[in-house]
């Protein structure tokens, strides 16, 4: 293993680093330097969002002893420096705050509005989106109850669900507009004999999106879908390696697409990012 890849740069392993990024994102108008700035300053935020998340898994009990604890934390700076810097992330809204200051001349004051951590976490929370947190809160019932009876965290699949659906914006609907209640994009293949939905999808073949006629399950009730799901992946020998990745939204969402759950080749990049929106969702609503 390289050593190296365990201990990232910039503001993710030293927060102090902050100030050189303001006064250094100030000096010029570098578009990729500014990309860098911003990039660093979201791995900073991921940082302390991974860090809260890990401060509750200690509380438990769960990761005692400091050689744990230090390797843990080596681990969430690298899964921080990892998760910044995504097409549709926090960076991008802090380059475009930027350079939108540069550009009037005031490339002095663009360095000084970086928000601080504080205030990063109230940015992620707005560009969640009210669909997003919307979708989230309609269906965190259904989701919790099935974690409970799978160990599948509702994060997870919250996130997965919203992945698939367009956060319920392009939900799987019969011919005649009624919902299929399918939350997975779960296809309906020879052995199911329930309800199906035949509708029209994107599928990547060697790399090239198509489109194509396939069958989805259907079903009574959201709850239905969720408790599908788990069965799906908590049962299939197909997905074994997933079900050993629950400690980690890379790890699950890396496994669901070397599985061939989507084909899609952003698939893990995808879903980590709407696993991530949910993750700072149920956060901000503790």
């Amino acid at each position: 293993m390289n050593p190296n890849a365990l201990m990232p740069s910039g503001l993710a392993a030293d927060p102090t680093a902050l100030n050189a990024l303001r006064y250094g994102s100030g000096k010029g108008n570098d578009k990729a330097a500014l990309k860098e700035a911003a990039r660093q300053f979201e791995s900073l935020f991921m940082r302390e969002l991974i860090k809260s998340m890990r401060q509750a898994t200690e509380q438990s009990g769960l990761m005692d002893g400091e050689g744990s604890k230090l390797g843990m934390d080596l681990l969430d700076q690298q899964f921080a420096v990892q998760l910044s810097g995504l097409p549709g992330g926090l960076s991008e809204a802090i380059e475009r705050q930027l350079g939108r200051q540069m550009a009037s001349g005031d490339a002095a004051s663009g360095a000084e509005a970086l928000p601080t951590p504080a205030e990063a976490s109230t940015v992620g929370r707005a560009s969640a989106g009210p669909r997003q947190a919307g979708f989230v809160e309609q269906h965190s019932q259904a989701a919790a109850a099935v974690a409970r009876e799978s160990g599948i965290p509702a994060s997870f699949m919250l996130g997965q669900a919203g992945h698939e659906t367009g956060w319920g914006r392009s939900e799987i609907r019969h011919a005649d507009g009624s919902p299929s209640h399918n939350l997975f994009g779960i296809k309906a293949t020879d052995s199911w004999k329930g309800k199906v939905a035949e509708i029209t999808t994107t599928e990547y073949v060697n790399g090239e999106a198509r489109k194509v006629t396939a069958k989805f399950r259907a079903y009574d009730s959201y709850a239905d879908s969720f408790r599908d799901y788990a069965r799906l992946i908590g049962n299939s020998p197909r997905y074994e390696g997933v079900m050993d990745q629950l400690g980690s939204v890379q790890g699950f969402a890396t496994g669901l697409q070397k599985a061939g759950y989507a084909t899609d080749p952003n698939y893990a990049a995808k879903l980590s990012r709407a696993i991530n929106t949910t993750l700072n969702l149920q956060r901000t609503q503790v």
